[in-house]
């Protein structure tokens, strides 16, 4: 007799998984913000390119904090609403496969 395999998925938040990937994302902006704020960020532009495949051939403008605070709004909420769409989705296709 065969046993049949009971996938059983929890129904997300899209309010709860979309704070977590904006706060995620917003913290990696910051620190890249922070990096460019103590000069670093060059040294690893020449690290992280070749692994890429890209040429060297760009450069990063001086450290704004109004720029660095935009960055990290924007990063947030491309964050929140992708991971609000990311829970929408997966409802609705645990849903769909029930």
């Amino acid at each position: 007799m065969k046993r049949q395999l009971r996938v059983v998925s929890k129904k997300l938040n899209p309010n709860q998984v979309g704070m977590t990937l904006g706060i995620f994302s917003a913290g990696l902006h910051a620190i890249w913000a922070l990096i460019v704020l103590i000069g670093a960020e060059q040294i690893i532009f020449n690290w992280i390119f070749p692994l890429h495949f890209i040429d060297r051939g760009y450069t990063v403008i001086s450290f704004n904090i109004i720029t660095a605070i935009i960055l990290v709004i924007l990063a947030f909420l491309c964050g929140y609403a992708s991971g609000w769409i990311f829970a929408w989705l997966w409802n609705w296709v645990c849903k769909k496969v029930r």
